[in-house]
């Protein structure tokens, strides 16, 4: 029997209208998406996974007076030329990256209605093609990158939507959004389950099980039309996991697939911090002078 071809969503949308709060007073000027993990802007390491996976398309949903992040993937032939007439060769390389990356669009969310909404915004720009879209969000790095191939080669098998999860203590689950699962009968794979249903934020004692979602998710173009149709929640904003949800009540193959990788949230100057520091740590140029520092900061013994 010959294996169903994997298809990467050629679309890849990233949600970044939203107004960096947590971030204030530096996100007053500077969207969150630009604020650099060391010396790179977060939506450009997001944007490297997409195309990394093998998307083509890249679809950045902004709000009004952050044209700047798509900005970002636009060339600067001053700039460039300035770095070139200078023998900057190395940061040449580096402000020549993102425009290379993939094709770079944007779409305006006008209202903060929520994810769901967002997502809904980039129905329009879609082509017949477009079957499924890849939703990457900003806010979370999943490392190693290649999970999204993981999860198309699942959508490949099993058709609908694919989501990516991540395992978490049970003293933290309450702070994520999370999956009620059940184990994949024909598979060998543990760590591919079926979705029976999602809970945001419940009680630990009250979570369905360990898997939470890590802004990764592989949506069937149908998607769309249950975005129309689930009412507003909280907020008044419309969920995806509601949409989700309610494709799951009629029938549409959801599942999931758990990495064990780490993750990163740049949602929040903590976590923001700590990616900043384990990319550092990974480089040659910073990651020596850095441990070495850490250890004496700290107080701790260099093994």
């Amino acid at each position: 029997m010959t294996p169903p071809e994997v298809t990467i969503p050629h679309t890849a949308v990233v949600p970044a209208a939203g107004l960096g709060t947590r971030f204030l007073p530096a996100t007053k000027t500077i969207p969150k998406e630009l604020l650099p993990v060391v010396d790179t802007p977060g939506i450009e390491l997001v944007a490297a996974e997409a195309a990394e996976a093998g998307a083509e398309r890249l679809v950045i949903v902004t709000s009004e007076g952050k044209d700047s992040v798509v900005a970002h993937f636009v060339e600067d032939l001053v700039l460039e030329g300035t770095l070139e007439a200078r023998g900057k060769t190395s940061m040449l390389e580096k402000v020549r990256r993102a425009p290379e990356l993939i094709k770079v669009e944007s779409v305006v969310q006008a209202q903060p209605l929520g994810l769901g909404h967002a997502v809904g915004c980039v129905e329009p720009v879609l082509t017949p093609e477009d079957d499924a879209i890849a939703v990457l969000l900003p806010d979370d790095l999943v490392l190693p990158t290649g999970v999204l191939v993981t999860m198309s080669k699942v959508r490949a098998k099993r058709g609908g939507s694919v989501l990516c999860a991540i395992e978490v203590p049970r003293d933290e689950i309450s702070a994520y959004g999370v999956f009620d699962v059940e184990p994949v009968k024909d598979t060998n794979n543990a760590n591919v389950m079926r979705v029976k249903g999602m809970f945001e934020k419940p009680k630990a004692e009250n979570a369905p099980s360990p898997y939470a979602a890590a802004g990764r998710y592989v949506l069937d173009r149908a998607i769309f039309d249950a975005l129309k149709r689930v009412p507003r929640g909280a907020g008044g904003e419309i969920q995806l996991t509601d949409a989700i949800a309610l494709l799951i009540n009629e029938g549409h193959p959801v599942h999931v697939v758990v990495h064990r990788g780490s993750r990163h949230d740049l949602g929040n100057p903590g976590g923001y911090l700590k990616a900043a520091v384990d990319f550092a740590l990974e480089r040659d140029d910073y990651g020596p002078d850095l441990r070495r520092w850490l250890v004496e900061r700290l107080g701790l013994i260099d093994c």
